[in-house]
């Protein structure tokens, strides 16, 4: 089992999640963070951290994000790692709360 970042996360970009992950599973891309489903060791520690709650378990995603964990592993491969905690995007609370922004993800 792996946990996976989710739709909320584009565009806010908080790395509360990383600062707390064991085995720095995290990678970060322009403006959202994917989670490697390999070094993932199912903790769950980062979920309580996201100021956006855009953290899910494999199993518990909702549907209409299960999309999220295929990108997740594949944007893993492709982003460098992140391990410290960072400043968020100036704008990342109006983002925060607003639905469908798979559109927005930069790679």
């Amino acid at each position: 089992m792996t946990f996976v970042v989710t739709d909320n996360c584009v565009k806010c970009k908080y790395t509360d999640c990383v600062a707390v992950c064991p085995v720095d599973a995290f990678f970060e891309g322009p403006n959202f963070l994917a989670i490697d489903p390999v070094i993932c060791i199912d903790c769950a520690l980062c979920v309580p951290e996201c100021p956006a709650e855009a953290i899910f378990q494999d199993t518990e995603l909702p549907e209409d994000h299960a999309l999220y964990l295929a990108l997740n592993a594949e944007l893993c491969q492709e982003w460098p790692n992140i391990n410290e905690l960072k400043a968020p995007p100036a704008d990342a609370d109006d983002w925060n709360g607003i639905s469908d922004k798979l559109h927005l993800l930069e790679r």
